[in-house]
């Protein structure tokens, strides 16, 4: 009777254990069978003590037996649930991917690369030289006197020796004239450095410089350059006048301005209500430089210009301030 009694137990448990499907009916049904007050054991020690002598060895036996079975089956069933618990939700291979988040190219990066392929589709090569340079190259071939501004220490950064962070990329138009021999047609995109810091300067920023070297290369030939590629950047008809200015390196030289991209020359906070945006410098290669270089300037005539990518970001996305663009800020450059 008794032995028939464990029996009923053991298949009470299985059905009750394999229904609690919480932590909180599991502990339920542990302390229904093995609770030390109320639980199904312990009736059936209390039934024990009932027992003739001669009965109570074989008895225990079974009912230390089945508690260990029962104890082993609670934890075993409690691991089960926690370990679903814990479990990955399951993945319906169905579904469409979950698509990863992608880096976006940094503006500067986005407009270098405009303007590259711009100058490209126009038959130039793209040209590149060292971010340290020589003060010759930077400055001496380029027909820049000693007591220049630009030489100054509050202007550039020097170095060890002659050597300096290049202020403009214009020491790679002198070292690609040393190299080849005319016709030549490249741009110069790339890092520069100067001592200058506020809204639309910083101290490092890119800069792209044009040279074209030929027979029967005019002024008439550089502004339509200009206004063929500022077109192309910003996407729409643009006017470009040149404002007399001086460089060494140019004769003549010119400031150029642009029509407005922003307000299309009706005048805007960013123009300063003028309806133009000064955008670089340019002109025509001063005989002296292609003195340095041994171009024949009776023979040869040529232009040059520079803008600044970062400007032309700016401008382009509306960009209010340059350090935006050294920032890292997440917010910033996911618009891009």
């Amino acid at each position: 009777m008794h032995l028939e009694r464990i029996e009923q137990i053991r298949r009470d448990f299985s059905r009750d254990i394999e229904e609690a499907s919480t932590e909180s009916a599991l502990l339920e049904v542990k302390g229904q069978y093995v609770g030390k007050k109320r639980g199904v054991l312990q009736e059936l020690m209390a039934a024990l003590k009932t027992l003739p002598p001669e009965e109570r060895r074989a008895f225990g036996q079974s009912v230390n037996a089945l508690k260990q079975e029962l104890e082993a089956g609670v934890e075993a069933a409690l691991g089960r649930i926690r370990a679903a618990r814990n479990a990955p939700p399951p993945v319906d291979v169905t579904l469409p991917g979950i698509r990863p988040d992608l880096g976006t190219i940094h503006p500067i990066s986005r407009v270098r690369r405009e303007i590259e392929e711009i100058f490209l589709s126009m038959g130039y090569a793209v040209a590149s030289g060292p971010e340290v340079e020589d003060a010759y190259h930077n400055f001496e071939a380029l027909n820049t006197p000693a007591d220049h501004p630009s030489r100054d220490i509050q202007d550039t950064f020097y170095l060890e020796g002659d050597l300096l962070l290049r202020t403009q990329t214009s020491p790679v138009q002198i070292r690609t004239m040393e190299a080849r021999k005319p016709p030549i047609k490249i741009i110069a995109p790339g890092r520069v450095f100067r001592r200058d810091d506020d809204v639309s300067h910083s101290p490092m920023f890119f800069q792209v410089e044009g040279l074209v070297v030929d027979e029967g290369i005019t002024m008439a030939h550089l502004k339509g350059t200009l206004a063929h590629f500022y077109a192309k950047l910003f996407q729409k008809d643009v006017a470009v006048r040149f404002r007399p200015s001086y460089f060494p390196f140019t004769e003549p030289s010119a400031e150029t301005d642009l029509s407005c991209v922003l307000c299309d020359g009706a005048g805007c906070p960013v123009c300063k209500r003028t309806g133009w945006l000064e955008v670089g410098g340019c002109g025509m290669v001063d005989p002296a430089v292609f003195g340095f270089v041994g171009i024949d300037p009776e023979r040869y005539t040529g232009f040059a210009f520079g803008l600044g990518i970062d400007r032309m970001a700016m401008l382009k996305y509306g960009i209010d301030h340059i350090r935006h663009f050294c920032d890292n800020d997440l917010r910033f450059l996911e618009q891009f």
